[in-house]
Formats: C-alpha cells, structure tokens, sequence
C-alpha cells in the first residue's frame, strides 16, 4: 500500500486552480524549506490526516470534531470571504433544477436529497441540522461521493436536491458546466470553514505565518482563482460547538 502524502490541501482541489495552489506551496516552501517538495493527492483522506507525519492539510469540521481534533493542531483557517458570512466561515447551499425549485422544507423532505457524504458537515451535517430546526428530515437519500458528483446528479434527475459547500458551489459556478442548470433554493447557517490541520509534531505557528505570508504574496490573479482573501484564526471550542446530527458517519468523507 502506497503511503498517504505528508501534505495536501485536498478540499477546494480543482484543475482549474492546480497552478495556483501550486504557486502557493511554493511561497511556503520559500519560508519554509523542509516542506515537502510538492503538495501530494490522498487516496484515503481520514488515513492522510490521522497520519503521525502530518505536515499540513485541510480537512473538513465534521470529522475534524468527531475523529480529529485531539489527534491533530489547527494551524488556521482560510478565508474565502464567501457572502454573509464572517471571515472564515461558510455555509451550504441548497440547490435544485429550476423546473422543480421550492422553497418549501416539507417539500425537501419529500425530494430525493443528494450528499457527498454522511460524513460531509456541508453536504450532510449542515442541511440536517436546518431540515430538523422545521422538525424534517430527508426520507430519501443518495450518496455520490464528492460535491460535483451531487450537481450532476440533481442535473440530471438522479436526485432532486443538493446541499453544497459555498467555496465548492462558487467553483462550479465558474467551471462545472452541471451547475449552470440549477439554482439555489436556501442556504445553511455559517459555521466555521474548513481549518488547516497539522500533526502532534508539526509546527502550527510557522506554518500559520507561511501559508498567511504566501496568500498575501500569490498575487491578485491566483488568489481570485483560488477565492483566497486570508486566515484566520478559529479557536477548537468553535468547531466543537457545531451541532453533530446523530445521522453522521464521521469515518466517511
């Protein structure tokens, strides 16, 4: 069995933004040379970020609150300075075919719901948790297995609904030609993005200031290609605190 890299920023990864992200792991390396040469590609993600050798990556809150928070550091969290929500944060968004479009939770609850994963807080967690506060919950559910795979599967009519990252819904918009056929019918409550992650040995503090210093450096073009404005810094307890549906499979992602 191939080993998991030592670092990957596997959440947003895109073909479209590889140059970019690339450009951005050079800075790093610039201030800090001991970094991996390259940003790696994980098969099993929960293996990468359980790793003892964690050097850096980004991982979503779910499992970070359920399997990971006191085996890993936080070193930070980006910003992607999404719509009405506070630096750092993001919500899902939920979407559908315009034909079939509703407002309505009782209709959602009805609707065939595609997730990524039970073990997604965007695409699972998030729109349980806002289904349950009208007293609902989905009856029907497929699993795709990425953010992408659920638009086109609501594009298509294999499902009905789809709740979607805001950072991974923007990307689409731009680039996934699935998502120009579907619109948003409501949106989650923000709650802390997706953090940076190092493991028991690594240095969070450096690796805060370098990634900071290397967003700041990439230029007005690479950070609009990668929706970068920042990090900041987004304390344990608040991650925590998210409400974890009794629903989730944490050890899926």
């Amino acid at each position: 069995m191939t080993a998991e890299p030592r670092a990957a920023l596997p959440m947003y990864a895109r073909p479209e933004t590889a140059e970019a992200e690339a450009r951005l792991w050079a800075l790093m390396r610039a201030a800090l040379p001991d970094l991996p040469a390259r940003l790696g590609t994980p098969d099993d993600l929960v293996a990468h970020w359980r790793a003892p050798d964690l050097v850096l990556s980004q991982t979503c809150g779910l499992p970070y609150r359920t399997l990971l928070h006191d085996r890993v550091q936080l070193v930070g969290t980006p910003d992607y300075a999404l719509p009405d929500c506070p630096p750092g944060h993001y919500r899902s968004v939920l979407v559908m075919r315009p034909d079939a479009a509703t407002r309505d939770p009782e209709a959602w609850a009805r609707a065939r719901f595609a997730t990524n994963s039970r073990g997604s807080h965007s695409g699972w967690a998030a729109p349980v948790t806002h289904l349950a506060t009208h007293g609902l919950a989905f009856a029907d559910v497929l699993e795709t297995g990425g953010h992408v795979a659920s638009l086109r599967a609501v594009a298509r009519g294999d499902a009905a609904l789809a709740a979607i990252d805001a950072q991974s819904w923007r990307l689409a918009r731009r680039w996934e030609p699935a998502a120009a056929g579907l619109v948003e019918v409501g949106r989650t409550a923000p709650t802390p993005g997706l953090p940076l992650i190092t493991g028991p040995a690594g240095d969070a503090a450096a690796l805060a200031a370098a990634y900071a210093a290397a967003v700041g450096d990439l230029g007005a073009a690479a950070r609009e290609r990668l929706g970068l404005a920042g990090l900041v810094a987004i304390p344990a307890e608040a991650y925590l605190a998210v409400p974890t549906p009794e629903s989730v499979r944490a050890s899926e992602v």
